[in-house]
């Protein structure tokens, strides 16, 4: 392969990135894995996907935190949140500041998430008390936190 093929192959790369990233941010994995499936070898796509992070098209906090503000309204707490972000490639960026602009605290939605869901009506039973911290649970807070929303 001569450098005018690779420079071509190089600025199809680009583009598809770009199309991607155009939709929506995504992730330097999820960016990886959608154009790999195109047929492009990986270590170039890589390559492709550095540069345009090196040029600010790309970047995984900015996903980071655009995909936590999408998970916040829709009422999902920080654990899960932190576990889908790992399974998108961006385990360690911090996306708390998204939580304090929305909601202020973690706290204060899942208090939003559990009176949307129970209202005020009081649980009659353990069982159904097990069943309400089940749901808080899959949606990722914390047992201290459901702890405290429970006792009030």
């Amino acid at each position: 392969m001569d450098d005018s093929d690779e420079l071509g192959q190089a600025k199809e790369i680009k583009e598809a990135c770009l199309q991607y990233l155009i939709r929506r941010e995504h992730s330097q994995q999820e960016l990886l894995k959608k154009v790999s499936e195109k047929g492009y070898a990986k270590p170039d796509v890589l390559t492709v996907i550095e540069q345009l992070a090196e040029q600010g098209w790309q970047s995984d906090a900015r996903f980071a935190e655009s995909y936590a503000r999408s998970r916040i309204h829709k009422g999902i707490g920080p654990l899960r949140i932190k576990a889908e972000l790992q399974q998108r490639g961006v385990s360690d960026q911090p996306f708390n500041m998204a939580v304090e602009d929305i909601m202020g605290s973690w706290y204060e939605l899942l208090q939003q998430v559990y009176h949307k869901k129970y209202a005020d009506i009081p649980y009659a039973d353990s069982r159904e008390q097990l069943k309400r911290c089940r749901f808080l649970q899959q949606r990722g807070f914390t047992n201290d936190m459901i702890r405290r929303v429970m006792a009030e």
